[in-house]
């Protein structure tokens, strides 16, 4: 096998419980412990420049042919649909598909367990991004550029996290049972990640660790790395130029029938 590797909240009319000296403390604790947040102008302008190269990525990858798998794992709340939302903002979901599968039914739990994922591999000229539930437990076809994300988030800033969806109404519906289920047994995750280490990190494959305390710089630092273990170049293009627009067949097309149509109430 040859694989390539190259936050708002909803005003409310309670009052908030007064702080104690304890919660005060912790609250004083846990943000000594979060990595120093990047300024929004920095972190925009990094980001648009490892988004400028996903473009000239997106246009390799079209113009060889090639196949990339991206598998983003780890810990819940750990940041994965943040990265994969920044990897796919800017460019084409025809060339960049992700895949989340949802919990196998009784007719997938019967099939092998790569049955499942290998009809969602990229065809020529496809980068395809995994969002959990996979691992290269069976192999990848020859030829495919394979990269496994594990983002690794603090036991702290993973409560933190929790906690903040919980009271968030446009948050909350990322907490399912299995999420709040996992919170509870932090160890026993932690000794499963370690065991899937063990069976399917290899050399020509292995997993990368994304430390994620930080949003921001996880997103940074996984969007570099993937594009650092990928040999791609630039691809030229011709300039485009718009042809002049021909007015055969004018008419007043603002003019529009408001017996057949209706208009959507401009509000803002």
């Amino acid at each position: 096998m040859n694989v390539i590797t190259r936050e708002p909240f909803a005003p409310t009319d309670e009052k908030p419980s007064p702080a104690t000296p304890e919660s005060r403390s912790r609250r004083q604790s846990d943000k000594a412990a979060r990595p120093e947040k990047l300024s929004r102008k920095n972190y925009e302008k990094e980001m648009l420049k490892l988004q400028t190269e996903l473009c000239y990525l997106q246009d390799w990858v079209r113009d060889t042919g090639a196949r990339v798998i991206i598998v983003c794992e780890g810990r819940d709340t750990a940041g994965k649909g943040g990265l994969i939302k920044r990897i796919t903002e800017r460019v084409s979901p025809r060339t960049f598909r992700v895949v989340a599968l949802s919990a196998p039914g009784e007719r997938e739990r019967s099939k092998l367990f790569l049955q499942r994922y290998v009809e969602h591999f990229p065809a020529a000229g496809e980068v395809v991004i995994f969002d959990r539930s996979w691992y290269n437990r069976a192999g990848v076809e020859r030829g495919v550029v394979l990269i496994k994300l594990w983002l690794e988030v603090g036991k702290k800033e993973q409560e933190r996290r929790f906690r903040a969806r919980v009271e968030d109404p446009l948050r909350q519906w990322k907490l399912s049972p299995m999420d709040v289920k996992s919170y509870s047994r932090w160890y026993e995750y932690s000794r499963a990640r370690d065991a899937m280490f063990e069976a399917t990190s290899h050399k020509f494959a292995p997993w990368y660790v994304l430390r994620s305390d930080s949003k921001q710089r996880a997103r940074l630092n996984g969007i570099k790395h993937i594009l650092s273990l990928i040999d791609y170049k630039q691809i030229e293009r011709e300039k485009v130029r718009l042809p002049k627009r021909s007015n055969k067949h004018r008419y007043d097309d603002d003019k529009l029938n408001l017996h057949k149509i209706k208009l959507v109430p401009e509000i803002f």
